[in-house]
């Protein structure tokens, strides 16, 4: 690996440093001033909702014309609702049960010795990401209400509206009587991420949060831990025992409601016996709602007779994550065919059923090895706010630490609290 810039490994050692001042004041805080704090933030974020757009459509700006595709700029885009949106998840988070001092188990042993393991957190938390604003925001909500101070390493693609909503943050904080510190945005070049990666003993954690390519970056150069997020292949099974009305609805949201985030569905499963009456109704509505379709020769001759448009799919649509208007279509014999099929093209995200047959249901939710599996219910659903964490952090595909969407428990760690009266060990 090349040398990194000196500069950009004093540039963030000193942030690192602020960053642990700032970690150890709001260790210290109560609940109440926690909660306090980040109403605070949400009231700021509403007040400077002009400002806050008006960067942000600089950056959409810049995007459309570097090329930028549609889903990423569907990625990017503050709208007024949507600030309110993100404000409106600190306050959910505020709204939520502080897990800093939960105890997670504890005993009185033999000798009179009480023990208890106690959540606390982290301290220093960095957060590499791409152009998510939104992820600016719940990263600064979650860190304070778990005591972390967090970094912040937002994609340049959105670099004016990370940096409006880092200053109103910031702003928010001291008006609370609370750190700056406790949210930083880093700013400069590839060896600034570097030297965030490399700066072990200064930042306690490294959350990567993107595409496949950045998240294999920060995994294979980083020396501080990572949590893993990973991409959503996510697949839609259509069971022979499936209600035909509610997959219909559920293989549509999946792809169609939001298809640029990584809870979208990516692939269509359909078993052959309910192809023929299946296929064309979802074939049709999928079209209808712009997907391109990627068919193998069944799901394709069910395309044709149905004047439905597609494309033959190949080894690597099966594998693909579109996070776009494009969907692969397979017809399957059996539900073991369908669960080969996700095991050797899923990612390990999010993966659903649709079935009335409860063992089906039970084999597929035993089976299959992902962060989230769904029956009769749509993929979409793997999110942190709609698992009623708030906001969330990420959704995590490993499985060390967290897994699935990761909100507040998942950035503290433990340490055991032993209370004795003079025992000493014989």
């Amino acid at each position: 690996m090349a040398e990194i810039d000196p500069a950009a490994v004093a540039q963030v050692a000193d942030a690192a440093r602020a960053a642990r001042t700032a970690s150890r004041r709001l260790a210290l805080l109560s609940r109440a001033d926690k909660d306090a704090a980040l109403r605070a933030l949400a009231d700021a974020l509403d007040a400077a909702t002009d400002r806050i757009v008006a960067a942000n459509a600089e950056d959409l700006d810049r995007g459309r014309e570097s090329g930028m595709a549609q889903g990423l700029l569907d990625r990017l885009a503050l709208s007024p609702e949507r600030v309110v949106a993100v404000a409106q998840a600190l306050r959910d988070v505020a709204a939520l049960p502080d897990p800093v001092g939960e105890v997670v188990r504890g005993s009185t042993l033999a000798n009179g010795l009480e023990i208890r393991q106690v959540r606390v957190p982290m301290g220093v938390v960095g957060m590499v990401y791409e152009a998510r604003p939104n992820v600016t925001v719940d990263a600064a909500g979650l860190g304070l209400k778990s005591g972390n101070a967090v970094i912040l390493r937002g994609g340049s693609a959105a670099g004016s509206t990370n940096r409006a909503l880092v200053d109103v943050l910031r702003d928010a904080l001291v008006t609370q009587d609370l750190p700056a510190d406790s949210i930083t945005l880093l700013e400069g070049g590839r060896d600034a991420v570097r030297a965030l990666l490399t700066a072990r003993g200064l930042v306690d954690l490294i959350i990567p949060r993107g595409g496949a390519g950045l998240i294999q970056t920060v995994v294979t150069e980083s020396t501080v831990p990572v949590i893993e997020t990973g991409v959503g292949n996510c697949h839609v099974y259509v069971d022979a025992a499936a209600d035909l009305d509610k997959a219909l609805a559920i293989a549509v949201n999946a792809k169609v409601h939001r298809p640029s985030v990584c809870n979208s569905a990516e692939s269509l499963l359909v078993h052959e016996s309910v192809a023929a009456d299946f296929l064309p109704k979802v074939l049709a509505e999928l079209s209808g709602a712009g997907v391109v379709l990627h068919t193998d020769d069944a799901a394709g001759a069910a395309a044709e007779r149905a004047g439905v448009p597609h494309e033959a799919a190949t080894e690597e649509d099966w594998g693909t994550e579109y996070l776009a208007l494009e969907m692969s279509v397979r017809v399957v014999p059996d539900l073991d065919t369908a669960m080969e099929h996700i095991r050797t093209y899923g990612s390990g995200h999010t993966e659903a059923i649709v079935t009335e047959d409860r063992a089906a249901a039970r084999r597929f939710t035993s089976e299959v090895d992902a962060a989230v599996v769904m029956v009769n219910a749509s993929t979409r659903f793997t999110d942190g706010g709609e698992f009623g964490f708030g906001a969330e952090i990420g959704i995590s595909t490993q499985k060390l630490h967290a897994r699935g969407p990761m909100a507040l428990p998942e950035l503290t760690t433990t340490k055991w609290v032993v209370e004795g009266d003079g025992q000493v060990r014989s």
